[in-house]
């Protein structure tokens, strides 16, 4: 499995690099590109890749254990597992995703992106969303 290819970290970046790398490897679940029993690369082979300590993405694994994406077995390495997903949204976090979406959109605006882009991509993960 190639996931460590597809994750890349931003060392002009706030957001911590194991923040990075689990919010990345949770969205490559989310998506379907990382699916339940998919073994996740070892963790020093990451880092080396990835160009940062080993304990960073240990750290990135451990986020998601708690998470409930990812289950670490000592000498078998970390596993992608099956997430339930709730069956009912809690009002607080509809308006915790509206709050890092705005965010999200001006961020993206400061950096030169049009309306007009910003809602194409939307429009695209949505309808990626549907499908699965």
């Amino acid at each position: 499995m190639r996931q460590a290819a597809q994750i890349r970290i931003d060392t002009t970046s706030d957001v911590p690099a194991y923040r990075q790398v689990a919010d990345q490897l949770r969205a490559l679940a989310v998506e379907g590109i990382v699916k339940p029993g998919d073994a996740l690369p070892p963790i020093r082979r990451v880092a080396v890749e990835l160009g940062v300590h080993f304990n960073t993405v240990a750290e990135a694994y451990r986020v998601l254990a708690q998470e409930g994406f990812v289950e670490i077995t000592h000498g078998h390495g970390a596993r992608m597992i099956d997430r339930a997903i709730p069956r009912r949204t809690q009002p607080e976090s509809a308006e915790k995703f509206r709050q890092k979406l705005r965010e999200l959109v001006a961020a993206v605006r400061a950096h030169g992106l049009s309306s007009a882009q910003i809602m194409a991509e939307l429009k695209g993960m949505a309808e990626g969303l549907e499908t699965r």
